[in-house]
């Protein structure tokens, strides 16, 4: 599955290059959104699809979660 997610990522990658659409604005997706932002509404969906199968197949099973240190309060920490 990792190979798949690869070959995704280099996918959108490719086609995230939407040379053909920089100086159109004409035809209008959905009556009112050029169409280059409509590819690129639609590249990042994928893109947020391709994330989600990347992290749950690709992220390793071993990774060490850092628990925060006995006593350290919340009101211990400096305010922002």
């Amino acid at each position: 599955m990792k190979r798949v997610v690869i070959v995704l990522v280099a996918l959108l990658l490719a086609a995230h290059q939407d040379y053909w659409a920089w100086d159109r604005i004409e035809p209008l997706a959905f009556g009112f959104m050029p169409i280059g932002l409509t590819w690129h509404v639609g590249i990042s969906i994928a893109a947020a699809i391709v994330w989600a199968l990347a992290v749950h197949y690709c992220w390793p099973a071993d990774v060490v979660v850092v628990a925060p240190l006995p006593g350290a309060a919340r009101s211990e920490r400096p305010e922002l």
